[in-house]
């Protein structure tokens, strides 16, 4: 699937997630299903495949992150947004058990505490890794963080499309491969 001209969807995550991302250190994202996220026939899927990066600060906890992550303390949402990402979804795995994700733990930047938090809501619905290169774009943008954007929801829509035709992947093909096949290969 070729990558778009533009994007006018973006998936909110921890900012610190999206740093993470948006410099190689972690490729994948934890799901139980957000608000506008679906389970159909028992099987997660996800709403959009491509996407911006929307940062957020909400929910966002230096305990839930490992001790070496950088972190930036804010008391609410800032009133403008920085968007310098976006991605497309490669794979959607579920994981079995606690046990798995514990087999990942160099691949991203969260603490055992989110992971058990994760694994404990809504402990019937299973735990979704949602595999994601991510791509810089050539031009961040910022814009104003407005009441449509706020609130605890996964999927926001832009006003008007932002240009993405230019990002660059932050890994080259061969260094997401070995990520992702890192990653399969642990969760068995």
């Amino acid at each position: 699937m070729p990558w778009p001209n533009s994007l006018d969807i973006a998936l909110k995550e921890w900012a610190s997630v999206v740093a993470a991302l948006e410099t190689g250190r972690q490729v994948l994202l934890l799901r139980k299903g957000g608000i506008l996220e679906q389970s159909i026939k028992n099987r997660f899927s996800i709403t959009h495949n491509e996407f911006l990066f929307f940062p957020t600060y909400l929910h966002q906890s230096r305990g839930e992150l490992k001790p070496e992550i950088e972190f930036e303390s804010v008391s609410a949402e800032p009133e403008s947004v920085r968007i310098s990402s976006a991605g497309v979804v490669t794979d959607i795995l579920k994981v079995q058990s606690r046990e798995a994700i514990d087999r990942l733990d160099d691949q991203h930047i969260w603490t055992p505490s989110l992971i058990d938090m994760r694994f404990n809501y809504k402990p019937r619905n299973p735990l979704y890794l949602v595999l994601v290169r991510a791509y810089r774009l050539a031009e961040p943008i910022r814009l104003a963080n407005t009441t449509e954007f706020a609130g605890c929801k996964s999927w926001v829509p832009m006003a008007q499309a932002i240009d993405v035709s230019n990002a660059a992947a932050v890994l080259d093909d061969a260094k997401y491969e070995h990520h992702r096949k890192s990653i399969l290969d642990r969760l068995g």
